[in-house]
């Protein structure tokens, strides 16, 4: 599957590169304004002067970029993004004696960085909905064979301003799964902690003034990277904040989360074989509870409800061939993720227990009465 996604993808590369046009844009699109920009290039909101048709314009200066990556995200986003969340190429590319452009749906609302509130995040309600299509999305384009490699906020563009659609965008660094790519840190908690060794040769290289050559650290591109990503994400989602400034071992808060983590282990292991089904999941949440009651989260984590908290711990797990896939998150759906939405959902539970045991009561009474007319017929 995997050779054969990238062979594939090469071939469209190939072929594309033969009847790329050369275009002026103002003569076939209206360009309206802005949408974003970056190290990339920048992606411009235009109509399509004979279509009249709304798209996003996605310049790559030639200066920086190879035709090779351009016609690669190109490629993939027009032919593997056919997942209903995420952004698809339209067809439409062409190159300018500056730029390589490329036109793909526009997420006319923004993206998600625009409505998280800082220390807040986002409706809890949101968060899940946001995360479901994002379960699908990613585990969508990794069956196809490919992982995204950079999913964070400003990748994630809305089609409405509820969060009802969004649509993950932004294949630049989308590799086919077992590939081999050079290790590269970055400042940000959403790069993974598997990643570190890049940072201290690094730091090392820096701390002895050399600019001599050392030897390059490679990583397997696996779908682990995008779970990572996820879990960040949910709990940015969640509180508006980040759990750690980078995942590393001389960052506080991750190196928090890692011994807490590392305690949880065992007391993990017993729920590891749990179905989250019926009596299973409630004897399995009971242990959840207990174990946080226990041995409580760090503080970064306070007003996260224990299934939330098994979730993170599920796509957060520091060794990546242990970490969940995206497709679990679906599991987690439909419970509070928040502590006072547990509280609020016991409470609803409670009534609603005491209503069905009074109809239940109510119920054998008239059965009662109705057999006492029967036998007196």
């Amino acid at each position: 599957m995997t050779d054969s996604a990238a062979q594939e993808l090469d071939e469209r590369c190939f072929l594309s590169a033969q009847s790329m046009p050369n275009l002026k844009v103002s003569e076939h699109f209206q360009v309206l304004k802005l949408l974003g920009e970056g190290s990339y290039g920048k992606v411009m909101l235009a109509v399509h002067r004979k279509r009249g048709t709304p798209m996003a314009l996605k310049f790559f200066p030639r200066q920086s970029t190879s035709l090779t990556s351009f016609l690669r995200e190109y490629n993939l986003s027009l032919s593997y993004c056919t997942h209903p969340s995420l952004t698809r190429a339209l067809g439409i590319f062409f190159s300018t004696p500056t730029y390589y452009v490329f036109a793909q749906q526009a997420g006319l609302y923004g993206d998600l960085y625009d409505v998280i509130v800082s220390e807040v995040g986002v409706d809890e309600e949101c968060v899940q909905r946001v995360m479901s299509q994002l379960s699908g999305a990613v585990t969508h384009l990794h069956s196809l064979g490919f992982v995204h490699r950079d999913i964070k906020p400003e990748n994630i563009f809305l089609c409405d301003s509820s969060c009802r659609w969004v649509k993950l965008g932004d294949f630049g660094l989308s590799r086919a799964i077992g590939s081999t790519v050079r290790a590269v840190w970055y400042d940000s908690p959403f790069c993974t902690p598997e990643v570190e060794p890049a940072k201290e040769a690094q730091t090392e290289r820096e701390w002895d003034g050399t600019e001599e050559e050392m030897e390059e650290i490679w990583i397997t591109v696996e779908p682990c990277i995008d779970s990572w990503a996820l879990g960040v994400l949910v709990y940015c989602l969640l509180t508006g904040c980040f759990p750690w400034e980078q995942s590393t071992h001389d960052d506080r808060g991750y190196r928090r989360y890692k011994e807490w983590f590392d305690s949880e282990v065992e007391k993990e292991e017993k729920m590891r074989h749990c179905e989250w089904r019926g009596e299973e999941e409630r004897d399995c949440y009971t242990i959840m509870k207990e174990n946080q009651r226990n041995n409580p989260p760090p503080s970064q984590f306070e007003g996260l409800s224990p299934l939330a908290m098994t979730l993170l711990k599920e796509l957060l797990h520091p060794e990546p061939k242990h970490r969940g896939s995206p497709e679990e998150i679906l599991s987690y759906l439909g419970g509070p993720w928040l502590t006072e939405t547990e509280v609020e959902e016991n409470r609803k539970a409670d009534e609603a227990e005491k209503e069905a045991r009074k109809m239940r009561e109510e119920g054998g009474v008239e059965e009662e009465l109705a057999r006492e007319g029967k036998g007196e017929r």
